[in-house]
Order: C-alpha cells, then sequence, then structure tokens
C-alpha cells in the first residue's frame, strides 16, 4: 500500500485556511474522516472549515466534531481544499467541483477509479476506509489516536468494513483498531450510537421490502426494488433504504445482491454487493457507476422496471 506521500503532510504542516469536505449525502466513513481530519487541522493550529452539501446526516450527530459542519460555503479566502471520500471532482457537488479549478487540493480516497484530480494525490485502493488512511497520516504528523479523533476513525472503518465483516478487514485494520482500544476508544459505548438509529418507518419500509424481494437464476442474484411510493407510505427518505442490500447478501446462494431504488427526479439510484471473487466494480461500471470489488453503485437514467432489466442483465454477463 501506498504510504502517506511526503509533500501532503508537508502541505499540511506550511499550509494554513483549509477547507475539509467530502462527497454528497455523506456516509460513515466520509463524515468520520471528516471529523478525524479537522482535529488533525485543529492539533496543528490550522484554520480550517468542515463543509458538505448535503450537511450532517441526524444519525450522527452524536459525533465529536471540532467545528461546525457547513452547507453553504463558510469564507473565501480557502487556500487549499481537502477532499475525502470522492472517487471524482464532482462527487462533492458543483461548488467543491468549480473550487478545484481555481484552489490547492488535496485528494485523499480508497476508490479505484479516482482519476486523481488533486494538486496533491493519495489514493490507494489497498486501504479499507479513507478513515484508515487518516489514522496514518495522524501518526506521520505526531498527532495521538485518542478521543474524539479515534471516534472518527472507528466510524469510518466499521462503516467501510461492515464491522469487520468485508474482505477488506486487513491485519493492519484489526491491529489499528486494537491500537485506539489500548488508547481508551470505548467500542462499547460508540457501537450503539452508529447501529441503534432506526425509525419505526425504517423498519415497516425494510419489511415491505423485503416481502417485495426477489431471487434469480437460481438464486444466485437477489434484488429489491423500492418505490418513492414505498418510501411515502411508510414516511422514510433515501438514507433509510440503507443496509438492505447487505440483507439480501445474507440468503444462501446469493453471489450478488442488488437493490434499486426510484427518486423524485425519475433515476434510479442502484447498489450492488458480492462476497469473495465476485467483482461487482465491473457491473456497476458497465452501468455508468463504480465502487470497489464487493460495493458499488451508481445511478441509472431509466424507469424503475428499465433499470431492473438492466441490472439482472449486467449481473448475468457478470456471472457467466
Amino acid at each position: 500500500m501506498i504510504p502517506v506521500p511526503g509533500k501532503l503532510t508537508q502541505a499540511l504542516k506550511t499550509g494554513d485556511n483549509f477547507l475539509v469536505t467530502s462527497h454528497v449525502k455523506p456516509d460513515g466513513d466520509s463524515i468520520g474522516s471528516m471529523a478525524a481530519t479537522g482535529h488533525i487541522l485543529k492539533s496543528l493550529g490550522k484554520n480550517f472549515s468542515l463543509y458538505n452539501e448535503s450537511g450532517l446526516p441526524s444519525k450522527y450527530a452524536w459525533l465529536d466534531l471540532p467545528s461546525d459542519l457547513h452547507t453553504s460555503p463558510p469564507y473565501n479566502d480557502v487556500e487549499c481544499i481537502i477532499v475525502l471520500d470522492s472517487a471524482s471532482a464532482e462527487r462533492p457537488g458543483d461548488y467543491i467541483a468549480g473550487m478545484i479549478k481555481e484552489v490547492p487540493t488535496i485528494n485523499i480516497d480508497h476508490h479505484p477509479d479516482n482519476p486523481g484530480f488533486g494538486s496533491i494525490n493519495w489514493v490507494d485502493p489497498g486501504y479499507s476506509s479513507v478513515g484508515e488512511m487518516i489514522s496514518l497520516l495522524a501518526g506521520e504528523l505526531g498527532i495521538e489516536l485518542n478521543g474524539p479523533m479515534a471516534q472518527g476513525i472507528y466510524l469510518a472503518i466499521v462503516s467501510d468494513t461492515g464491522f469487520f465483516s468485508f474482505g477488506n478487514t486487513t491485519p493492519g485494520v484489526l491491529e489499528l483498531t486494537a491500537f485506539m482500544l489500548r488508547q481508551g476508544l470505548d467500542t462499547g459505548r460508540l457501537n450503539p450510537m452508529i447501529t441503534n438509529q432506526w425509525s419505526q418507518g425504517r423498519i415497516r419500509l425494510h419489511g415491505l421490502a423485503l416481502q417485495r424481494s426477489e431471487f434469480i437464476d437460481r438464486g444466485r442474484i437477489g434484488i429489491i426494488s423500492v418505490t418513492r411510493e414505498m418510501l411515502k407510505n411508510t414516511g422514510t427518505g433515501p438514507e433509510d433504504c440503507e443496509g438492505l442490500v447487505n440483507t439480501l447478501l445474507k440468503v444462501n446462494g446469493v453471489k450478488v445482491a442488488c437493490t434499486l431504488r426510484e427518486d423524485e427526479d425519475g433515476r434510479v439510484k442502484i447498489s450492488l454487493r458480492s462476497a469473495g471473487t465476485d467483482d461487482v466494480s465491473k457491473i456497476a461500471s458497465r452501468l455508468g457507476g463504480g465502487g470497489h470489488k464487493n460495493a458499488s453503485g451508481g445511478i441509472i437514467n431509466a424507469p424503475l422496471q428499465e433499470a431492473r432489466e438492466m441490472v439482472i442483465s449486467s449481473v448475468r454477463r457478470n456471472l457467466g
């Protein structure tokens, strides 16, 4: 794996007025990495702001952030942008995509299809999460992995490893977590705050969705389609679909699990999961998306039923 680039640590030591951001609709890795990076900058005595176009998801309201998370550009004198967990310059939204063309940018990511859009790029799919990468950055800068910083890194790691159940759970990830535990990380307190965030509507949505689950090609493909009507009737939103695809993967015989969510704009959000050697990033790529070997996704500009047929066709080609 690629170690922390020296020019990255130098940029953090000598620079000031940083803007830290990640992709829109942030997940645990994005938010945890942003929090940890902010704590690094705070320890270095730097001026910085945290920004995400979508804001802080309510389920992460418990996280100890080093500053407010802005949903509008916090100031204009940004000297350097730090973009985390974003496979392209467009993923953090239009504002950041425009700024990247004008302002020096540090790009830290673990998506294999990241083109290296920054002035400084540290991109390595060998890491489980961007949070793991930020822990190494903290170590290079002599900053201890404890307290709120460790909480952010832990959130990032468990989000992207499925609580150490996915194939990206390396010895290094477990060793890092053990180190943070020795430094006082209280997983007994954190784990319920991370996992116990469901609403009653979400329970109803998952029950309804699972009733509609399909298993095709001799049970090798599991698929769920979530309509706008289902979301409306259960009082839920897109974020409440999270985890459905992983539930499908628990069914014996399923090689590739797929969920399709119908959005208000007529597009369909797809999520793909696999276990073992089946590479869903190839499937997502054919459909205009991307991601990792065992976890990928994308957007299809087509009606739900048409998108379903496109996904099934692409999965069949991958499974052979």
